[in-house]
């Protein structure tokens, strides 16, 4: 017997306004700036993605300035170029 299928949720417009947001970060090059830089950004952009999804409530913006934030301050920076135990690990193989 064939099961199904199970339609996919329909994104929320936080999901929508979410991906949007990382979506800018990777081709703005904000994950180069300064901290400064990115408080600016982010202020600007949440701005827009505020006109944009006026149904995002204020405290869902929070989240996404939230959100934002962290993505442009991974636990592993982005781009970081090898360290010394990783070159260890790599001459030892």
């Amino acid at each position: 017997m064939a099961r199904k299928a199970h339609p996919k949720p329909t994104p929320t417009v936080f999901d929508r306004a979410r991906d949007e947001l990382f979506s800018h970060i990777h081709r703005c090059g904000v994950l180069d700036a300064t901290e400064d830089q990115q408080r600016e950004w982010m202020d600007e952009t949440l701005e827009y993605l505020a006109e944009r999804y006026p149904q995002l409530t204020p405290r869902e913006t929070e989240q996404l300035r939230d959100l934002g934030l962290r993505f442009c301050k991974p636990v592993i920076p982005h781009g970081q170029k090898a360290t010394p135990l990783a070159q260890e690990d790599a001459n030892a193989a």
